[in-house]
């Protein structure tokens, strides 16, 4: 590969990483352009050479994001030193962590966006549907593993306990942003591992 042919991508993906810096705090409508050029240090009129629009750039935000995401689940959900529903307990603590660090700002880049967005982009909408249902599928095979050794009760799909457990945990994490406290996520995890996933 070329310098200039590095060079070109390496740019790409510096302005990705500025652009969900931005977007995950302040959304789509609110995200400038300018902002993040600015961040990465590339002139307004190179941007159009990386993404055709506001909406392109916004699309590979979302891809950067959730390829970083499952990046971060998937050895979590598959750490064969816990059990799987250990699995999905430390999962749910690295992020009250995260949410902790960031003084419950930013929460998730794909939760924020689908609740300002699906209304107003289809392309986006598709995009941020088919992020969720990466990370549903995901958390769907951990708790059929639970279920096969009878951490997590059997007498209901697993597809319809993990679509739960994502749904409760995307709110419980814009409470948090609300609220600017860890209590809603404290209370998704007593409850969610006390009631819902048992045996």
């Amino acid at each position: 590969m070329n310098a200039r042919v590095s060079t070109r991508q390496d740019t790409k993906q510096l302005l990705l990483e500025a652009g969900v810096e931005v977007m995950i705090e302040k959304g789509y409508t609110n995200s400038g352009i300018q902002e993040v050029l600015s961040k990465v240090g590339v002139p307004k009129g190179s941007f159009y050479h990386y993404f055709d629009s506001k909406e392109d750039f916004a699309l590979a935000i979302i891809e950067e994001f959730d390829r970083d995401f499952m990046a971060f689940l998937m050895p979590i959900l598959t750490n064969s030193a816990l059990t799987p529903k250990e699995r999905l307990r430390s999962f749910c603590e690295t992020k009250r962590e995260c949410m902790r660090a960031a003084s419950c700002r930013k929460g998730c880049l794909i939760g924020n966006l689908s609740q300002e967005m699906s209304d107003q982009s289809e392309t986006l909408r598709q995009a941020l549907s088919e992020a969720m249902e990466r990370r549903l599928n995901a958390f769907t095979v951990c708790i059929e593993e639970a279920q096969k050794i009878g951490e997590i009760t059997s007498s209901v799909d697993a597809r319809l306990i993990a679509d739960l457990f994502s749904s409760c945990w995307e709110g419980a994490m814009m409470r948090a942003k609300t609220a600017k406290s860890l209590e809603p996520l404290d209370v998704f995890i007593k409850l969610m591992f006390e009631l819902v996933l048992k045996n």
